[in-house]
């Protein structure tokens, strides 16, 4: 019997009807989704025949994109080429369109993602800051993280969250992000009240900016991952 897909998840879900295998298209990993009571061995069995359906899944995945010297990024609309020399200072910094860092080669990588976390977390803040005063409502904190399911969150307490990378999303899709998430400290719900006042805010960016997410967003997170 052909083996079942290397690193497949198996996820049990009490609404599940049927057997569903699903490829992640922010990382690739397949999983296999059953409902609580089903058999284990047959569902493995029909998984594992379906490599080829897998395979070409994943070839239509985003190709990774490290942060090696030549890389391009986006970076709050700016257009930054990644360029390192040993002999350069360690600190990242952006000048005349490269994003320069000096020290060992191997430190690259974390350092530019670090830079692109504090440079997404200060954008993020100011603007969180900017529609807060416009409503006239109050922001506990401004947090991000790197999920794989949401672009930002709104918790009752007024803490929000956000994906780092949307530093590297169009200034206009990351604006209208942050709208939807500081009118979720009037509304705190997905109703019609609630889009009204996203729209209000953004226009039509409200409702573009979704599109735009569900179109290009995964891509966002083959960003930083090694070939």
């Amino acid at each position: 019997m052909t083996a079942p897909p290397a690193g497949l998840d198996i996820v049990r879900r009490a609404n599940a009807r049927r057997w569903r295998l699903t490829v992640d298209p922010t990382s690739g990993a397949v999983r296999l989704t059953l409902p609580h009571r089903a058999a284990l061995a047959p569902a493995l069995a029909w998984a594992a025949g379906q490599q080829e359906w897998i395979a070409a899944q994943r070839a239509r995945l985003p190709s990774p994109r490290p942060f090696e010297p030549g890389a391009v990024l986006m970076v709050d609309d700016v257009r930054l080429v990644i360029a390192w020399q040993a002999d350069w200072p360690r600190r990242v910094e952006a000048v005349a369109g490269e994003l320069r860092c000096g020290g060992p080669a191997e430190r690259l990588p974390g350092r530019v993602a670090r830079w692109l976390r504090a440079q997404a977390l200060d954008r993020l803040s100011a603007e969180t800051g900017d529609f807060a005063r416009r409503l006239g409502v109050s922001i506990a904190g401004v947090a991000v993280g790197d999920p794989r399911g949401r672009w930002g969150s709104c918790t009752s307490t007024g803490v929000i969250r956000y994906s780092w990378r949307l530093i590297l999303a169009p200034g206009w899709v990351r604006r209208a992000t942050v709208a939807h998430e500081v009118a979720h400290r009037v509304h705190m719900h997905h109703g019609p009240d609630f889009h009204a006042l996203v729209a209000e805010l953004v226009g039509a960016d409200a409702d573009r900016s979704r599109a735009w997410l569900r179109r290009e967003g995964a891509g966002l997170h083959w960003f930083g991952r090694e070939s």
